[in-house]
């Protein structure tokens, strides 16, 4: 049976603050849920809330021809590169080639009409290869479509659950690590394209990257690396003459550069046939791929492979954690460039977790593997000069143009060319002048910074991002647990007062610092009372309750008598609700400090008393 505390202690407020006859009732009262889940219930058929959840109903209505043929350029751009490198992606997961064009177009799709910020691409990425492939090992094609459902849903149902909150803990030092980090691992993965080195591995990390060019560098083809660099150096030039001159001059150099990837593309294909026709190859080539559509059926729950027979239950033994790493990381990365592409806009976290939620499930009905955004797609897809997510769907049109149509025309692109693209994109996309901001406005940020790009680039992308948010929350706890203390000492009548005011909550992590800051003011200073004035104070937890009546009884050991002065009404009741009487005479809320000293004194020595 629970007692009921009731108070009518006239010392706790100042008589003009409690009617007569009143009584403080310190029970904690839990709040009522039902107003908050009608409230909620009511918001989710406004018409804001629809704007947020279908994006594309926001967009459509100021679409023109100039934002279609924006997006068609850019759409098709990244088709041209998103091709081959799906194709690269699907045999790093050990799948054949085809699988990674089934992947390529329904997340396009789907993203056009719920995605919230327009540059993003969601594709096969080299990080979701690579989780997936012990499961294709173990379970063959069935595996990485059934993880694509799983991990779709799992997306999908904390995006419903508004879990989005969850980016405000991705600051932007971290951000800018990982851009920087993500940037310079992309472009050493290409290394290897641009020079026609056929033999240097499969390895997408930074350190892999580079030990393979190292020591496969005597393999350089001449007339690869002479394409690729050539590429590179015309793309650099006219991104960095992009609306330069004026004039007519000026409108062509800037459509000549919304226009530099496909050129390039289109250009090294072209050479590459011409060069076939005289039946000469001199450039390595993205090569012959499967045609035909992946057929439209649910993702597999049970499977034979390799003549034995898996159930619903046992591929999810098989899945293991990649269950949850895989939603996760691909949420991670999905969050993270959308907030690197946004140019300071912000970005609806739940609305971008229940897009790649639906991509990924409606991907696993076409076949796909997990996809996620891809960091290089997307910088070519901004780059290019996408204005609306409508662009994706070019991109899919394109891929299932290539699966349906065009195959024999990909294999003339050449690999030099493509891997200039990348690197192009991700030359521009290293954050060089947020790193000199960092180091202007606040240089203790360059830590999170410094610890996330060397993270990502010797232990992978996906765990260097998780690592700099881990490092930038220790510097949040820790500053959460130093609360700033102001202090200042009175003599009131005689009477040698040291008052001291915490600036901000009290938590666990914060209570004996908050013990020790006090007892050791207290030493430092000859006072008779110690007034601990908790205006700033709205919240303390059961571990600062205790620390605090611990310091209250060390004060009194010392000949000190403690005062708490303009404390919240709810953390009041949780002192008094663990020690009714010690802390029931303590509590004032007199008007300045001075008065809660001259009637404490009066209360203790009596009036007129020294």
């Amino acid at each position: 049976m629970t007692k009921k505390v009731i108070i009518t202690d006239r010392e706790l407020y100042p008589s003009h603050q409690i009617p007569e006859d009143s009584e403080l009732d310190y029970r904690e009262q839990f709040p009522d849920l039902r107003p908050l889940l009608q409230r909620q219930f009511r918001g989710i058929w406004t018409r804001e809330n629809a704007l947020r959840r279908f994006p594309f109903l926001v967009w459509s209505p100021q679409y023109n021809l100039r934002k279609f043929a924006s997006d068609a350029i850019a759409g098709i751009t990244v088709g041209l590169t998103s091709i081959p490198q799906s194709i690269a992606y699907a045999v790093v997961a050990n799948l054949e080639p085809q699988y990674g064009l089934y992947s390529n177009f329904m997340g396009s799709f789907v993203y056009a009409f719920f995605g919230s910020v327009k540059e993003i691409t969601i594709a096969p990425t080299a990080i979701m290869a690579l989780m997936v492939q012990h499961i294709v090992l173990e379970l063959g094609p069935a595996g990485a479509v059934l993880s694509s459902f799983v991990s779709g849903c799992i997306a999908l149902l904390l995006g419903l659950l508004n879990f989005g909150f969850v980016v405000q803990f991705i600051s932007m030092p971290v951000i800018t690590g990982f851009i920087t980090a993500a940037a310079l691992t992309i472009m050493s993965s290409q290394m290897k394209s641009l020079m026609g080195i056929s033999s240097a591995g499969r390895s997408s990390g930074f350190l892999d990257s580079w030990t393979n060019v190292v020591e496969n560098a005597g393999q350089t083809r001449l007339w690869d690396a002479m394409l690729g660099f050539g590429s590179l150096a015309i793309l650099i030039f006219l991104t960095l003459i992009k609306g330069r001159g004026s004039g007519r001059w000026r409108t062509a150099t800037k459509y000549l550069c919304l226009l530099r990837n496909a050129l390039i593309v289109i250009s090294g294909g072209t050479l590459a046939f011409a060069f076939a026709c005289q039946d000469q190859y001199p450039f390595r080539l993205t090569g012959k791929v499967a045609s035909g559509f992946p057929p439209i059926e649910p993702p597999p729950f049970s499977t034979t492979f390799k003549d034995e027979f898996y159930d619903f239950p046992r591929m999810l033994r098989i899945l293991g954690s990649s269950v949850i790493t895989i939603p996760l990381i691909s949420i991670l990365e999905v969050v993270s460039i959308g907030k690197a592409f946004s140019k300071g806009n912000p970005v609806d976290a739940t609305q971008e977790m229940i897009a790649l939620g639906l991509c990924n499930v409606a991907g696993s009905f076409t076949a796909s593997i997990p996809t996620t955004a891809s960091f290089a797609r997307t910088a070519i897809n901004s780059s290019s000069g996408v204005k609306t997510p409508f662009g994706g769907v070019f991109t899919g049109l394109l891929v299932l143009s290539a699966l349906g149509l065009l195959t024999e025309y990909f294999y003339f692109i050449p690999k030099a060319t493509l891997a200039a693209v990348i690197i192009a994109a991700m030359v521009f996309m290293i954050e060089y002048r947020a790193v000199a901001e960092m180091w202007r406005i606040k240089r203790i940020d360059i830590v999170p910074f410094l610890v996330t790009v060397v993270a990502c680039l010797f232990i992978g992308l996906e765990y260097g991002i998780l690592i700099g948010i881990c490092v930038n929350l220790c510097f949040l706890l820790y500053l959460i647990s130093r609360p700033r203390i102001e202090h200042r000492v009175m003599k009131i009548n005689h009477v040698n007062a040291l008052v001291l005011r915490p600036t901000n909550d009290l938590a666990f992590s914060s209570a004996e610092y908050f013990r020790e800051k006090i007892l050791s003011m207290a030493g430092n200073h000859e006072a008779n009372v110690v007034v601990i004035d908790g205006e700033m104070i709205k919240y303390i937890d059961s571990t600062v309750v205790k620390n605090i009546s611990s310091t209250v009884d060390e004060l009194r050991l010392q000949g000190r008598h403690v005062l708490l002065w303009r404390w919240n009404r709810e953390v009041q009741c949780s002192l008094y609700r663990y020690k009714k009487d010690q802390f029931l005479p303590l509590f004032r809320a007199d008007d300045n400090v001075e008065e809660v000293v001259q009637k404490w004194k009066g209360a203790t020595f009596g009036e007129g008393c020294v």
